[in-house]
């Protein structure tokens, strides 16, 4: 076995390996996630696709997959033998959610052979301030394998290091030419008008919608469903009112469920404003069809429509930590989340006028594999669920728009389902069709 040292490399033989990232955990400590990126000889990836990650488990060749994780380990294994020619070289990066790699203690790669077990190499990191990491590469040279210690880190987080080799982690060039284009902006207005259908739920529900809520609140068939995660919350929530029948409610009858494109203020009389809540994002798999890992997202956009930023798996907060994504959820009042999104509606910043929440499938899954998609919002103070919405339909698409929240006034924000498919294994890819609703009166 080989201790390597920063720019040191040692050849690899074995035809299988397995790479290793390990620490310490404990509390206060990070956690971490491996990932690989599978370059060309250009020394980026050729797509999406070659970047192999814990929501992308595995390369379309076959040659690079992700174990999955155990306690104070994540791990790949590559089978060289498979690689494409076209690829030289797989970096081995990692990531901390939750804080910096100066504070994972123990960190450490070690490469192994598939097969036997038998340790190939082992390399000590050390590192300050970073949040995504370059631990090493395995890279062909006159036709034989090695593996150099690297020990780079980006400040900037995964979603930096991923741009470093390739990979658009934000809107492509549409963040550009929407602030050059004054002119272009028309054409979402009048996609506007479509949106503004939310004024008139009347016209829109009755086809699917609309016919549970024209029953009494307690039948019709989105609270039965809307009832199950909150079980797990502590504060039992008030029966739901149906939002959407007579123009705009509030939160003074207790928990609103939506109905696609209706809306509800989120105040109550006498009162403050909401300050921190938690948009919950979740999905069902149709029957048959196995589990399914989606990504939730958000989008915020300035009064005007412009993207200001993207919070999502590769940039998990933004807004001096306004918005946080938490990741998957496994306890705790959200249980029954996916992902959870939290927001500081306070500390927002006033230039933040909407929030269009999103759900994406990196991995090219359609949703007609799911049986239902729902977001919900809870109140971090009381741990009280305010407002569902249950999207019982599926399209052939690989992204939804699921809710926008709008700000109404300085403290003061409305919610409004949207339950709008669209093609995008990225939240980049929706924030196009996402202006639409930040534009939308």
């Amino acid at each position: 076995m080989t201790q390597l040292t920063k720019g040191s490399n040692t050849p690899i033989d074995a035809g299988q390996v397995r790479i290793t990232l390990q620490w310490q955990p404990g509390p206060g400590v990070p956690d971490v996630d491996a990932s690989a990126l599978l370059l060309r000889e250009s020394g980026k990836v050729a797509s999406d696709d070659d970047f192999v990650f814990y929501n992308q488990p595995s390369h379309p060749s076959g040659a690079v997959r992700h174990l999955g994780k155990q306690p104070g380990a994540d791990a790949l294994e590559v089978d060289l033998s498979r690689l494409p020619a076209e690829i030289p070289r797989v970096v081995l990066a990692a990531s901390a959610d939750g804080g910096a790699f100066g504070q994972v203690p123990g960190l450490r790669l070690v490469a192994s052979d598939a097969a036997s077990g038998a340790e190939l190499a082992t390399f000590d990191m050390a590192a300050e301030n970073e949040t995504a990491f370059v631990s090493g590469e395995l890279y062909q040279r006159g036709g034989q394998w090695k593996l150099r210690a690297v020990a780079q880190g980006y400040s900037s987080g995964l979603a930096g290091l991923a741009t470093d080799f390739g990979i658009s982690v934000e809107g492509d060039p549409e963040p550009a030419p929407a602030p050059a284009q004054g002119p272009t902006p028309p054409p979402p207005p009048q996609a506007a008008p479509p949106a503004a259908a939310p004024m008139a739920p009347p016209q829109g529900p009755p086809a699917a919608q609309l016919p549970p809520p024209q029953g009494a609140p307690a039948p019709m068939p989105p609270p039965p469903a809307a009832m199950t995660p909150p079980a797990g919350a502590v504060p039992p929530p008030p029966a739901p009112q149906p939002a959407g029948a007579v123009g705009v409610v509030n939160l003074d009858k207790g928990r609103v469920d939506l109905t696609k494109k209706a809306r509800v203020d989120l105040t109550k009389t006498g009162a403050p404003p909401l300050a921190r809540v938690t948009m919950g994002l979740g999905w069902d798999p149709a029957p048959g069809r196995g589990n399914i890992d989606l990504d939730a997202s958000v989008i915020a956009y300035d009064a005007s429509g412009k993207k200001l930023e993207i919070v999502w798996f590769m940039h998990r907060q933004e807004f001096g930590g306004a918005i946080q994504h938490s990741g998957d959820n496994v306890t705790g009042a959200g249980e029954g989340d996916d992902e959870q999104i939290k927001v500081d509606l306070l500390g927002m910043p006033p230039q933040v006028n909407t929030l269009v929440f999103t759900i994406n499938s990196f991995s090219g899954q359609k949703f007609t594999s799911i049986r239902r998609a729902f977001c919900r919002l809870v109140d971090d103070a009381t741990g009280q669920e305010l407002v569902r919405f249950d999207l019982s339909e599926s399209q052939p698409a690989t992204g939804v728009l699921m809710a926008a929240m709008r700000r109404t006034g300085p403290q003061t924000w409305q919610m409004r389902a949207i339950g709008e498919f669209h093609d995008g294994r990225t939240v980049k890819k929706l924030v196009k069709p996402a202006e639409a609703h930040a534009l939308a009166p």
